[in-house]
C-alpha cells in the first residue's frame, strides 16, 4: 500500500490526501487492480502508463466508469474529493476487439448506465467489480469475448518473439498496446527509474543500474513520464499526489 501525505508548512501537522492500494495477479490477462480513496485533493500528477484500465469511482453518490487508455507522458488530473476508486490495468497485448487501442492512447471512453450493483457492457448487464474479485470479472469478459490478447506481444516481452517480420511485428505491437516497444521500453524503464529514487537510491546510481546515459538523460525521462524530479520523488512533502506508480511486473519489450 502506498500513500501520499502533505504536510502544512509551520505546523508540522500532517493530513492524508490520496491513498492508493494495489496488488499484481496471477490473470495474465491483468497487470495490476488497485484502489484509492481521495481525501482533501483537487488534483495529482498522472504519470505514463503503458497499460489501458477499466475505473469505476463514486461521487457523492453517483457511480461512473470509463475505459481509461495508455498514456504516453505525464500530465496534470482533477481528482474529485471524497471520492473512492477502483480500477482494473491490464496486461499489455489484451484489448477489447470491438474499442480499437490507438483510439484511447492518452484518452478515455466513457461506460454508461453504471450503477453499484451494475454495468452494461456489450448489450449485457453485470454486477460491478470490486477489488476482490476483479479475476472473475476479466474471466467472463474473456469467455464473453470483450477482451482478447494477441499472443505476439507477450512472446515478444518473454524475448521469444514468433516467426514473423520485423514489420509485422511492430505492427501488431502497436495494434494490442497503442504503443510502439520503444515508447513502452521508455514508459517502464523511467518508472523503475521513479520507484528506486524514491527507495532511496542516488540518481548516479539510477544511472548506471538502467542504463540511462547520463543524469541528464535521466532527468528529462523522470520529466516527461513521471512529472517529477529526482529531487520531488526523494523529498515528495508538499508536491501534489502522483498516480499509481509501482515497478512494472511485465519485462521490458526488447
Amino acid at each position: 500500500m502506498a500513500d501520499w501525505r502533505l504536510r502544512r508548512r509551520g505546523t508540522g501537522a500532517i493530513r492524508l490526501v490520496l491513498e492508493i492500494e494495489s496488488r499484481p495477479s496471477e490473470l495474465p490477462y491483468i497487470e495490476r487492480v488497485w484502489r484509492s480513496r481521495s481525501v482533501d485533493v483537487g488534483r495529482m500528477t498522472s504519470i505514463a502508463t503503458s497499460h489501458w484500465e477499466l475505473v469505476f469511482w463514486e461521487h457523492e453518490g453517483r457511480v461512473q466508469a470509463a475505459v481509461l487508455g495508455p498514456e504516453p507522458r505525464a500530465c496534470p488530473a482533477p481528482v474529485p474529493q471524497d471520492a473512492t476508486f477502483f480500477g482494473i490495468s491490464f496486461a499489455l497485448g489484451t484489448s477489447m476487439p470491438h474499442v480499437p487501442i490507438g483510439r484511447l492512447v492518452g484518452g478515455s471512453a466513457e461506460i454508461p448506465d453504471v450503477t453499484r450493483r451494475s454495468v452494461w457492457l456489450k448489450g449485457s448487464s453485470w454486477h460491478v467489480p470490486d477489488y476482490d474479485n476483479a479475476e472473475a470479472f476479466v474471466r467472463r469478459m474473456t469467455r464473453e469475448g470483450i477482451v482478447d490478447c494477441d499472443p505476439v506481444v507477450p512472446a515478444v516481452l518473454g524475448g521469444t518473439p514468433p516467426d514473423v517480420s520485423e514489420r509485422t511485428l511492430q505492427r501488431r505491437f502497436v495494434a494490442a498496446t497503442g504503443l510502439t516497444q520503444g515508447a513502452i521500453r521508455q514508459i517502464h524503464r523511467a518508472r523503475e527509474a521513479a520507484v528506486l529514487i524514491q527507495d532511496g537510491v542516488p540518481a548516479q546510481d539510477v544511472v548506471h543500474r538502467l542504463g540511462y546515459f547520463d543524469q541528464p538523460h535521466l532527468a528529462r525521462s523522470l520529466t516527461r513520464f513521471i512529472g517529477r524530479t529526482a529531487t520531488e520523488l526523494s523529498t515528495p512533502d508538499g508536491v501534489e499526489p502522483l498516480s499509481l506508480l509501482y515497478k512494472p511486473s511485465s519485462p521490458l519489450p526488447a
